[in-house]
């Protein structure tokens, strides 16, 4: 079939349905001569006379009916599947992937994303927890979280989060065991539980400043993880000095169970941004994302 045919099938469906070639041709937007044109070269390829014209009136021949109750039910299906396909871009739905730490997705992204999901039961969520530095374009993610401070320039950047820091902490059983370090440099000498980053493969290195100035440590200890959480247990566990995100173990310090070392050389981080590659693929389902985790502090 011929792309034109199906245009003229569709005319020839108008005509059948409003009986009129006058009516027809207004609902097409064209004339009513090459209305007139088009239905008689469709009658020509086919071979078949398809509608019955009077000075009157215009009606299908046994032919023609034939074929309008053949058509009009699929060509129907085909407008009823586009009207969905419309919804859908209009309506939240579909599959939103984003890369973030354990941290974030703990302390800022579920908290905000839980109650508003149960509002969208067409919406799904793909939440790929690591600490690595992900290339979300190349790695088809729809998103990222990552300190404002680590967001390439090229990206949209959307607060999610407040400022918060890493402060080094162990128990009250390591502490009777070791003195307690007065500065970054004494960490060198004790044992410290090493956080390895996915992206560059090496261990992350402790980040301090103090009145202007910054020091980056390198400690050594038993046992490292590539997130967080397992570390703060290890730390409450007796296993050396952690340097964890506060907000995670600010129940702990308070109850007891760790002990916070080298707090004024902490410095605060200017909080999570969610990322995307651009305002114009911000699809219906990603903006609801955005609009939930959109910090408002």
């Amino acid at each position: 079939m011929q792309r034109e045919d199906i245009k003229d099938l569709l005319w020839f469906l108008a005509v059948a349905r409003e009986r009129s070639f006058t009516k027809a041709a207004a609902e097409l937007g064209t004339s009513q001569s090459t209305l007139s044109h088009t239905i008689k070269q469709l009658e020509a390829r086919l071979g078949v006379r398809l509608l019955t014209r009077t000075t009157r009136s215009v009606a299908p021949t046994e032919a023609g009916e034939r074929l309008f109750q053949s058509l009009a039910p699929r060509f129907e299906g085909i407008e009823s599947d586009l009207s969905s396909l419309i919804a859908f871009r209009d309506k939240p739905s579909g599959t939103v992937r984003i890369t973030l730490s354990d941290h974030a997705l703990q302390t800022i992204v579920w908290p905000k994303l839980e109650p508003v999901l149960r509002g969208y039961p067409d919406l799904r969520v793909e939440l790929y927890s690591d600490n690595g530095m992900r290339n979300i374009v190349e790695e088809r993610f729809d998103a990222g979280v990552r300190l404002g401070e680590s967001v390439d320039r090229d990206m949209i950047a959307v607060r999610i989060g407040p400022d918060w820091r890493l402060v080094a902490v162990a128990s009250p059983d390591y502490f009777s065991r070791h003195p307690a370090p007065g500065t970054p440099q004494e960490l060198v000498g004790h044992d410290c539980i090493n956080l390895r980053q996915a992206t560059f493969g090496g261990f992350y290195a402790w980040e301090f400043a103090r009145d202007g100035r910054d020091l980056r440590v390198r400690v050594e200890g038993q046992l490292t993880f590539n997130t967080t959480l397992p570390m703060i247990d290890a730390a409450i566990g007796g296993y050396g000095i952690a340097y964890v995100p506060e907000n995670l173990v600010s129940r702990h310090i308070a109850e007891g169970r760790l002990t916070l070392v080298l707090g004024d050389w902490s410095p605060p981080f200017a909080g999570y941004h969610l990322y995307y590659p651009s305002r114009r693929q911000l699809s219906p389902a990603m903006a609801v994302i955005v609009e939930a985790l959109r910090h408002r502090g």
